[in-house]
């Protein structure tokens, strides 16, 4: 693509780099000229103007946001996924409907490294998003851009970006207590609210005493596709009282413990191929923390081990929660 200076008499068929003011109106820059246009630019004693034109082998702004974009996303109803018609350049990526977002972030890097002309952003690996949000945008800066590094783009990207929705349609929250008078509404009332961003129904409200035994029966007696653990007393090591309980009724644990600050008390395994959560206590306020993290990936079927946990840490200074009993900075 050739762009600059150009005389009004070979600029048919070019693009208007910027836009000029006439006396009605204006020709809006990206106009593709026609002899009528250079015409009206002459009646205002133009000679030359600012333009793009593109050469063999380019390819324009729109069909190549169009192409990069379907090699993004080649099956959008399976990824869950919609795209947006090209204008400017750019191609919007929705979100069908709720779930997280998988970003195969080393294909995103590679075609952005290829040529600074082809763009794509995203928002972060593992993204909540609500149905429609925004998962994706492709941008071509420029007006065109080789045929050869949008194919070489195109195979970068290849794939890179599919909704995973919710694989568990029902969970379980069971808390335990120490004082027969606690009721646990809130903690029930703020996970609810939790789950439905995902379109996971949650079970009715079911409290037992803070000890093994109890919770074990309560961990085995569930139906749920997920069951989430919230303790009246802190899990503070991976034979307390909740871990130990999943252990009891006859499931497994993962991991404890998580470079998330808040949300380091929580452990996770599961039991009968079903995830189990041991929520901190922090989980009680609708305030982002690690659990959420962790919650909404098993709850959507992607696999969790302890060094995705590990890599959790860079980003995982969250927003302080006032309402938590022991502060940072107490």
């Amino acid at each position: 693509m050739k762009f600059g200076d150009l005389a009004l008499d070979a600029a048919q068929g070019s693009i208007l780099a910027h836009s000029v003011a006439l006396p009605k109106g204006r020709l809006k820059k990206g106009r593709v000229l026609t002899a009528t246009d250079l015409d009206t630019l002459r009646t205002v004693g133009l000679t030359h103007i600012t333009a793009a034109t593109l050469e063999p082998g380019d390819i324009g702004e729109d069909e190549a946001a169009t192409r990069l974009a379907a090699a993004l996303v080649p099956d959008p109803e399976r990824a869950g996924l919609r795209l947006g018609r090209a204008a400017t350049g750019r191609v919007n990526i929705h979100a069908e409907g709720p779930g997280i977002v998988e970003v195969l972030a080393d294909r995103i890097h590679a075609l952005n490294a290829l040529h600074p002309m082809i763009t794509v952003a995203t928002v972060p690996e593992w993204q909540r998003m609500d149905a429609r949000g925004m998962v994706a945008t492709v941008k071509i800066i420029a007006y065109a851009v080789p045929e050869a590094a949008l194919d070489a783009a195109c195979l970068a990207g290849q794939s890179a970006l599919r909704l995973r929705p919710a694989t568990c349609a029902t969970a379980e929250l069971i808390q335990t207590t120490l004082e027969p008078d606690e009721d646990g509404a809130k903690g029930q009332k703020v996970t609810k609210a939790r789950l439905s961003r995902l379109g996971v129904t949650l079970a009715p409200q079911h409290m037992v005493p803070h000890e093994t035994d109890p919770l074990a029966e309560a961990i085995r007696a569930s139906t749920a596709d997920a069951i989430l653990i919230l303790t009246a007393s802190a899990t503070s090591d991976l034979a307390d009282t909740a871990p130990e309980a999943l252990r009891r009724a006859g499931g497994t644990v993962t991991h404890f413990g998580m470079p998330v600050d808040p949300g380091n008390l929580l452990f996770f395994g599961e039991i009968q191929g079903r995830p189990v959560i041991g929520l901190p206590g922090c989980a009680r306020s609708p305030a982002l923390n690690g659990a959420d993290w962790v919650m909404e990936r098993l709850l959507c079927g992607v696999p969790l081990q302890p060094r995705d946990i590990a890599a959790m840490g860079v980003g995982g200074l969250l927003k302080e929660i006032p309402q938590r009993g022991r502060l940072r900075e107490a």
